[in-house]
């Protein structure tokens, strides 16, 4: 399970995505050292074409931390029961100071000799965002699991979890935003269609009078000079 080891502490125990389908979900995951040494670490997953993970490999300075955000890659439909069987795993062993974070040597958490490699295991549980309709396919056992969810975030007040909500609302107010620009660029081109056929009547009606006048103009002097009379001779 996550929590705390010797060197290092990961914050949440568990990574919790709100789930959507067609749609990439994100989690943050911090990592906390809580020694004097600068130590190393390596995410792996069970579905690792499932997950887009980054930084999947770092080095956390002495008593400092470091957040890695985790992407669910877009599902086209929802797992069984709103249960998830990925599991992560968090390896984490004392390194050098000099050892360049982004050039981890490949044989840093390989079990050799006295080595000291810690494990943690987090696994994952998805829930849904609010408002999610009960007709959606979602079973009820899956409903349960996401009332629970949101219990368990509710009581989680760190950082990562903060951020999570605040990448969710932006997400809602992009939706939210694109279907009104949608609602407006419709009502303009009802608002322009109907102002070009105004504009064509408009211009039909004033030819109409247009010509009608120079009929009368016309017909007004021929008048004039057939009946003038006759110049004396």
């Amino acid at each position: 399970m996550g929590g705390s080891g010797t060197m290092i502490s990961v914050y949440p125990d568990d990574l919790t995505f709100l789930f959507e389908l067609d749609k990439p979900c994100y989690c943050n995951l911090k990592v906390v050292n809580n020694s004097e040494y600068h130590v190393a670490f390596k995410v792996k997953t069970t579905s690792p074409r499932k997950y887009f993970v980054r930084p999947n490999a770092s080095v956390v300075q002495p008593w400092d931390s470091c957040t890695i955000t985790i992407t669910l890659q877009a599902q086209k439909e929802y797992p069984p029961d709103m249960q998830s069987k990925d599991k992560f795993l968090i390896q984490s062993t004392k390194v050098a100071a000099s050892t360049d974070m982004d050039e981890i040597p490949p044989d840093t958490f390989n079990k050799d000799g006295d080595k000291l490699i810690e494990e943690m295991k987090l696994k994952v549980v998805y829930t849904l965002p609010s408002g999610s309709s009960e007709d959606s396919g979602v079973t009820s056992s899956g409903n349960r699991s996401f009332r629970q969810g949101n219990d368990d975030l509710s009581m989680l007040k760190n950082a990562s979890l903060d951020e999570i909500q605040a990448i969710q609302r932006l997400k809602e107010e992009r939706d939210n935003n694109l279907q009104q620009n949608q609602q407006m660029q419709r009502e303009l081109d009802v608002l322009r269609r109907r102002r070009s056929r105004k504009a064509d009547a408009g211009f039909s009606i004033t030819f109409a009078v247009f010509a009608g006048i120079i009929g009368l103009l016309v017909g007004l002097l021929m008048s004039l000079i057939f009946s003038s009379p006759p110049e004396a001779a």
